[in-house]
């Protein structure tokens, strides 16, 4: 399980547009995102840098919890 804190995530578009990211990199992954926590846990077998890499290019600031 991948775990990354998106502090810079604040609406349900936001939300939207991270889920989108991620399926571009696995769309079999599961993504899980909490907005309140400002976390995004993703089941993958994928490296967390491909995942980091595409919401950074959706313009948010995640970070490996």
């Amino acid at each position: 399980m991948i775990e990354l804190d998106v502090a810079d995530m604040s609406c349900e578009h936001c939300v939207a547009t991270i889920r989108k990211a991620v399926r571009e990199v696995d769309a079999a992954s599961a993504c899980e995102v909490d907005l309140a926590a400002h976390k995004v846990r993703i089941a993958s077998e994928r490296p967390a840098g491909d995942f980091v890499a595409a919401i950074a290019g959706a313009g948010y600031t995640p970070r490996l919890a």
